[in-house]
């Protein structure tokens, strides 16, 4: 009987877009402020509740900048896998943040119907102009590492989220600078929350996933028993898992009964190729044993 050991040597997905994540985390930080100055003089209550958008954003993206910070500490003797699995609790945290901050827009759009604010419209819209620029700048910083780290996509949809409602006040702020029309504020608003919240779920689901340690969506577990059962000198194979620790960092354990007269050093390489080459898991942990030990009981 042998096992065999498949190691990734990379940082955590999350860790290679920190920096990223700093300047986007200082330039939200600093223009939530600036909102929240100008919403309160003009008692704009747009800009107001795009100012408290703007600070989830705040504490999403600094959640996201703990959990990789930490994620990225040495492993020690307890904790085997490191801290990654924290850039998926963040990820979840995140994800529930934004299921508040969706339904929250949401009810303070339906208020506005009943009783729409007076909002002056060119100081609202010059400064949600320059929130704009803000999102488009921390957006486009985010982008590549939302592929990569969940923990990052999260922080990326709440930019996301943010954004639209920048471009939701803005549009806003010309239509009441121009016709005076109160509800189209109420109007957006409905929209920006309507166009989160689904976004919001396929990310939550993502981290419950992962948190419950389900098989990626991408994998096909059929395929991958049938590619290990190919492996010449494999004759059956059980107790097969795969499941994932952090983005982009997959495992799999799994037990294999060898054919007679098959080497076990050779097949565990084949069998550990196919799984990083066919599959893109890199880290396995695989049991070999002989046809007769599956034949004989074994006392516990």
């Amino acid at each position: 009987m042998g096992e065999g050991h498949s190691h990734p040597t990379a940082a955590s997905a999350g860790g290679r877009h920190r920096r990223p994540l700093v300047i986007a985390f200082a330039l939200t930080a600093t223009y939530m402020v600036v909102e929240f100055v100008v919403g309160f003089s003009i008692n704009s209550l747009a800009l107001i509740s795009d100012a408290a958008h703007m600070g989830t954003d705040v504490l999403g993206l600094g959640m996201a900048l703990a959990a990789i910070t930490l994620a990225n500490r040495p492993k020690t003797s307890q904790r085997t896998y490191g801290l990654y699995r924290l850039e998926v609790l963040a990820a979840l945290a995140n994800g529930i943040l934004l299921f508040g901050v969706a339904g929250y827009v949401i009810y303070e759009a339906i208020q506005r119907f009943n009783e729409p604010p007076e909002i002056p419209g060119l100081p609202l819209l010059l400064t949600a102009s320059i929130g704009l620029v803000i999102n488009l700048i921390s957006f486009r910083l985010l982008m590549a590492g939302s592929k990569e780290s969940l923990n990052v996509k999260g922080a990326y949809l709440e930019v996301l989220g943010d954004l639209l409602g920048s471009v939701g006040v803005i549009v806003a702020a010309i239509i009441l600078f121009t016709t005076g029309w109160s509800y189209a504020d109420p109007i957006i608003g409905v929209g920006i929350g309507l166009f989160i919240l689904p976004r919001t779920f396929k990310l939550t689901r993502q981290a419950v996933r992962i948190l419950l340690e389900v098989a990626p969506p991408e994998i096909d577990m059929d395929a991958v028993r049938a590619d290990v059962l190919s492996v010449a000198g494999v004759e059956q194979i059980h107790d097969l898992h795969v499941w994932t620790i952090t983005s982009g960092m997959e495992s799999a354990s799994g037990h294999i009964v060898l054919k007679d007269r098959a080497d076990y050093g050779t097949v565990l390489d084949q069998v550990l190729a196919v799984l990083r080459d066919k599959h893109h898991i890199e880290h396995a942990t695989i049991q070999c044993e002989p046809r007769a030990f599956n034949e004989t009981p074994h006392a516990i």
